[in-house]
């Protein structure tokens, strides 16, 4: 078990040797320099090559013959890049949003099947809803969640679920794949996702989708609060404003990229 674990490790490690020299070399550079380069056989470094070129970070100039970075990584670079501007340029509105609402405010991102709070704006009341920037929940039962699942395509939606059963939390979670669906056609109707006691009970929440500029939710915005301070009015404001602020947002990440 060790010896795999090492072999692992220096596949890796080979691995991003080469992703660096590629980038030392954007004419590209072939099998032969890389062999040099590494210090291993030439054989080894076309087996790297290859999985690289499969995943997408290695292309091969059909002329020259030669290696270079791959597009998936303007891909990553997007996504990365998109995570850490929505977060300068949220702050300021998610401090004015909790402001108006007098609630809990988030801002969260998805990742593979949860979704990740990465930034918060805690009530200034003394009864609060326990949240913490880097937690995770599932998609299924939080408005966030359920509004980057209504923005996805049905294939994903489905592969999602399948790699993440509808599991219940509360009486009000939504367990099955049916009522799931026609919970984000509504969503996607109306704009906006509500969680109701879906995740914990005493807690209701409304979200809204932060789109970048191709039109793709790169982020949700939420405002929540503890179920006994909440009356129709009071979530009606909090719905109206989510939907403002992350249409606000959603204007400013288009015009920034």
């Amino acid at each position: 078990m060790v010896v795999s674990n090492a072999v692992t490790v220096q596949s890796v490690d080979r691995a991003i040797q080469i992703i660096k020299k590629l980038k030392e070399n954007p004419d590209g550079i072939g099998v032969t320099d890389l062999s040099i380069i590494l210090g291993v056989s030439k054989s080894t470094v076309h087996r790297l090559l290859m999985s690289l070129y499969q995943g997408g970070f290695v292309r091969q100039d059909s002329i020259t013959d030669k290696y270079k970075l791959g597009f998936h990584f303007l891909e990553i670079a997007d996504v990365v890049r998109e995570n850490l501007d929505v977060r300068n340029i949220a702050a300021p509105l998610l401090n004015e949003l909790s402001s108006i609402t007098g609630e809990t405010v988030h801002l969260v991102i998805r990742d593979q099947d949860e979704v990740v709070y990465i930034d918060k704006v805690e009530s200034p009341e003394t009864i609060r809803m326990y949240s913490r920037v880097g937690k995770r929940a599932p998609m299924h039962c939080t408005g966030v969640g359920k509004v980057f699942l209504a923005y996805l395509s049905m294939d994903e939606v489905k592969e999602i679920i399948k790699e993440k059963p509808l599991k219940r939390f509360t009486s009000n979670t939504i367990c099955s794949q049916e009522d799931l669906i026609k919970e984000l056609n509504l969503i996607r109707k109306n704009g906006y996702a509500i969680d109701d006691e879906e995740h914990e009970l005493g807690v209701k929440c409304a979200a809204a989708p932060i789109l970048n500029f191709k039109g793709n939710i790169t982020a949700a915005l939420s405002v929540a609060a503890p179920i006994m301070r909440i009356d129709s009015e009071k979530f009606s404001l909090m719905t109206k404003q989510v939907i403002k602020y992350s249409n606000e947002l959603s204007e400013l990440i288009g015009s920034y990229k």
